[in-house]
């Protein structure tokens, strides 16, 4: 998100068609001249079947059969360049051309494959499939991402490149808009079961797993669920300001960007950035801070055509917000935490209010990445936001991704990660 880095081999024009459109261009300039149906031939309308069934009368002349044979015996004679020619040679008349000035007016066959060749140089190789790089498909091709470290380790993590290849903040660099307002874009931070996090405090915002503890972090099975049941992303360039008291949940923010629920049927990698239509919004209340949870599907989902606000979410997928509510009320017990309230009684607002609610954490953003809020220990590194006083250029951005060590083989997956939990309700 959109150009996609792959490449298609052109089947070239055999070699009449490509000398007929480049003749047809010159003697489209010439007057009195045009293209018969051999288009290397210019003759005027008054000499055309004169030309054709040599002295005969239009009605006589050689069929279509005839005249293709007729071609592939001899080439007709043409005038390349008029200007050079006598006036009776020019176009308006049957040309006859003697073998010196044919070879000096028509190039040969061979000649003009060679420059061709080399005015449409063959397209070059695809670039080598690193291990570690993977380039999203579909609408959002724009961004790819890299792999770092060793995967099921703390020091695993997952940079973000844009189309051209150099280092981004998916925080800061995304932008949330993408042409309509009601458009945004989200990286999937989240698997079904580890706890991936966009890395804040970390320069160009990596996504790692969470560490709590000095432990890794795995998302909870709490019977029936299998870890998430959406996918679990976050709007870039939105801040939820822990400086800000929110009115409508008596809390401030929790410092992180605001979380997307993406409820369409297909399993997003972590890292692919997917273009949502926001639907609803869901106020929690996490450890006394505000952690809102954007209600959204994919613009690309089969089922994004009919649902477009949170009512039709009840319509069409029934169980599904009151799974939601079940899940984030309760995902936190396992780790020996009380479980989390909401605000509204836990109701989910509409499509009208969630998108101000986006509205109000971007102009949150801007003020961070301006440096006129107090972020604290968040990382504002980026490459794009020119007017922001953390713009870097690509050298220092290169230098900070080369300190995180290679890919390496992965590690194997915590037993923590399959245990499943049983809680009344």
């Amino acid at each position: 998100m959109a150009q996609s880095h792959s490449f298609c081999s052109l089947d070239a024009p055999n070699v009449k068609q490509c000398w007929a459109l480049s003749f047809g261009k010159v003697l489209s300039h010439v007057p009195g001249a045009f293209l018969t149906l051999h288009p290397l031939f210019p003759v005027s309308t008054k000499s055309r079947a004169k030309a054709w069934a040599g002295g005969r009368s239009a009605e006589h002349a050689p069929s279509p059969r005839r005249r293709r044979r007729r071609r592939r015996k001899r080439r007709p004679p043409t005038a390349l360049f008029p200007s050079l020619l006598p006036c009776n040679m020019r176009a308006g008349s049957a040309l006859t051309l003697t073998p010196l000035l044919r070879r000096l007016l028509l190039p040969c066959r061979s000649s003009y494959v060679r420059t061709q060749k080399q005015r449409h140089p063959p397209p070059p190789p695809p670039f080598p499939q690193l291990a570690a790089c993977r380039w999203q498909s579909g609408l959002m091709a724009h961004y790819g991402t890299e792999q770092r470290g060793r995967l099921h380790s703390p020091d695993y993590c997952l940079y973000f490149k844009n189309s051209k290849g150099k280092y981004i903040s998916p925080f800061h660099d995304i932008p949330l808009c993408v042409g309509s307002n009601e458009v945004q874009e989200i990286p999937a931070k989240k698997s079904r079961t580890s706890g991936n996090e966009i890395a804040t405090k970390e320069p160009l915002n990596p996504i790692k797993q969470d560490v709590k503890k000095g432990k890794l972090r795995y998302v909870a099975n709490i019977f029936p669920h299998k870890g998430c049941i959406w996918n679990y992303g976050a709007f870039p360039q939105t801040w939820e300001d822990p400086s800000h008291k929110d009115d409508s949940t008596g809390c401030c923010g929790d410092n992180d960007p605001i979380d997307v629920c993406e409820i369409g049927s297909q399993v997003r990698a972590i890292g692919e950035v997917v273009q949502v239509k926001v639907l609803g919004i869901l106020g929690l209340i996490d450890e006394g801070e505000t952690d809102w949870k954007i209600i959204a599907i994919s613009v690309d989902d089969p089922e994004s055509q009919k649902i477009h606000d949170i009512d039709d979410v009840r319509k069409f997928k029934p169980g599904y917000l009151e799974a939601t509510l079940d899940w984030f009320r309760l995902y936190k017990v396992p780790d020996g935490k009380p479980e989390n309230q909401f605000a509204f009684d836990g109701m989910f607002k509409d499509k009208a209010f969630a998108l101000e609610i986006v509205k109000s954490t971007h102009e949150y953003w801007k003020a961070l990445v301006h440096k006129k809020s107090d972020g604290g220990a968040i990382k504002c590194t980026n490459l794009s936001v020119g007017t922001s006083p953390y713009c870097c250029n690509e050298e220092d951005i290169q230098a900070i991704v080369q300190l995180a060590p290679p890919l390496l083989e992965e590690s194997s997956v915590s037993k923590e990660a399959e245990q499943w939990h049983f809680l009344g309700r």
